[in-house]
């Protein structure tokens, strides 16, 4: 029996320069981190190996601060053995990267750099296919089908890139063929590249990011652990959590007439897992305008328990009627400016850029109205 956890996509070093500053250095952390979480899970699996199929190091040239404590937390999980493979994000072509990472290696730590076999326990090859620049141009792991290894030996293949064309950069080039376990005899295929886990396969699987950093796969931060009994075995596969921050986008769908504050507060997470947790909330469907701001102002109430909170409302009409604004003013200057902007949120002759804006306007004025003293 050999055990082993499979994870990828780690970008140490992702810089989130779209993220308030404040989070962005949790969020750094957290990728650097995540190697403790990682090791703590091969140790409570029974796991000795830990295959990093890509994309470690978010860029090419991470500091060298950033690659030495990466290789002295590595160092520090002695028992284990790290084997680390380069991907599109640190690909062969950072000389200086890979030069400086083999200078400080520790012990327990492998690059697989190079398209040959590796032996990493008596009878278990690893066959890497390490990314020789950002775009290859071609399937690298086209070798493995003609790879020597020993009679009986555990095949294990090591990859990063796209299957089926769904690469996180959108790439169609260096397609990966799905069957290529079958091809080339592994026991295994770990691939690395699409930051949600999903099995391509009984023997072929992306573990996905162990550190989530986006809303795109809404799923926790896992890897996986695998246990293949001999040759030819199907292998066990376990997805583990490993994620320290949770990225979610939560689907708000509401009807006119509906308390969208209240919608909002059933689903939202419980508290103590609020500070750990981005949430995109997405509302779609129609509210009233009292309705709208009282889900701006309950928004804004929660926010500060949250890690991240934002709205994405482009698919959220407001049906507004003249009766509506009443809650604003029944005369006055105001009432004046909020008939007005109705006036141009219903104006056909208008652009939907403008129609739209004048709603957006129209939403706020009843934000402001709502929080003025009575």
């Amino acid at each position: 029996m050999f055990r082993f956890l499979h994870s990828s996509d780690l970008h140490i070093g992702k810089r989130f320069g779209t993220m308030p500053e404040e989070l962005r250095g949790r969020l750094r952390e957290a990728r650097h981190t995540v190697l403790d979480r990682l090791a703590a899970q091969a140790r409570e699996g029974a796991a000795q190996t830990v295959l990093l199929a890509g994309d470690s190091f978010d860029t090419e040239t991470p500091s060298p601060a950033m690659l030495r404590q990466a290789l002295a937390a590595m160092a520090g999980h002695a028992l284990l053995r790290w084997v680390i493979l380069p991907g599109n994000h640190d690909s062969l072509l950072a000389d200086e990267l890979w030069s400086s990472a083999r200078v400080a290696l520790p012990a327990n730590v492998v690059l697989a750099v190079e398209p040959a076999p590796i032996e990493v326990a008596p009878g278990v090859v690893i066959l890497p296919a390490p990314c020789t620049t950002r775009r290859p141009g071609r399937d690298l792991t086209d070798w493995m089908d003609r790879a020597a290894t020993p009679e009986g030996a555990l095949r294990i293949g090591l990859a990063h890139g796209a299957i089926q064309s769904f690469s996180e950069d959108g790439g169609d080039l260096d397609i990966i063929t799905p069957d290529r376990a079958s091809r080339a005899g592994l026991d295994y295929l770990a691939l690395g590249d699409w930051h949600g886990q999903m099995p391509i396969g009984p023997r072929s699987w992306y573990s996905g990011a162990p550190e989530p950093d986006r809303f795109k796969h809404d799923q926790p931060g896992r890897a996986l652990l695998v246990s293949l009994a001999g040759p030819g075995a199907v292998p066990a596969v376990t997805p583990v959590e490993t994620g320290s921050f949770d990225w979610r986008s939560l689907a708000l769908d509401l009807l006119s007439g509906d308390d969208g504050a209240a919608a909002l507060t059933q689903r939202l997470p419980a508290s103590p897992a609020r500070r750990q947790t981005l949430l995109r909330i997405l509302a779609s469907g129609r509210l009233r305008p009292q309705a709208r701001a009282g889900l701006d102002a309950a928004i804004a109430a929660v926010a500060p328990e949250f890690a991240f909170l934002q709205l994405d409302a482009d698919a959220l009409a407001t049906d507004c009627e003249s009766d509506d604004l009443d809650a604003i003013d029944r005369a006055g200057a105001l009432r004046q400016a909020a008939d007005a902007l109705l006036t141009e949120s219903l104006d056909e002759a208008r652009s939907a850029t403008e129609r739209q804006a004048a709603g957006d306007a129209l939403v706020r004025l009843f934000s402001y109205c709502a929080a003025m003293p009575s």
